[in-house]
């Protein structure tokens, strides 16, 4: 998994949050007011938000086993190949040490 799609997962994880907590917040706001329209309304928007909740720990779970898998798939990697890892890590340096003198 790329570092890109990695933070992408993070900052919609992050953004789901955000979203169930206002959600959250609104139910609470709207707790005194009454009607059959708004009960009816509340009642939906909490079973969403369990549905929510409930698909939001799933992704959290699977993002947690991608990056296990990445990790182990490179420790790996490092161990049958250390010089190559040596390599691309000088050569990484190098370049990035490159750019930032460039400045």
């Amino acid at each position: 998994m790329t570092e890109q799609a990695h933070q992408s997962k993070d900052k919609l994880v992050a953004d789901l949050k955000v979203v169930i907590a206002d959600a959250e917040d609104l139910l609470a706001e709207t707790a005194s007011h009454t009607g059959e329209r708004i009960s009816e309304l509340r009642e939906r928007m909490q079973d969403n938000l369990r549905n929510a909740r409930h698909k939001l720990g799933e992704l959290e779970d699977a993002v947690l086993v991608k990056t296990r898998e990445a990790v182990k798939a490179t420790d790996h990697y490092v161990h049958e190949n250390p010089w190559k890892a040596v390599g691309i890590a000088a050569g990484a340096g190098l370049i990035i040490g490159l750019l930032i003198s460039r400045r």
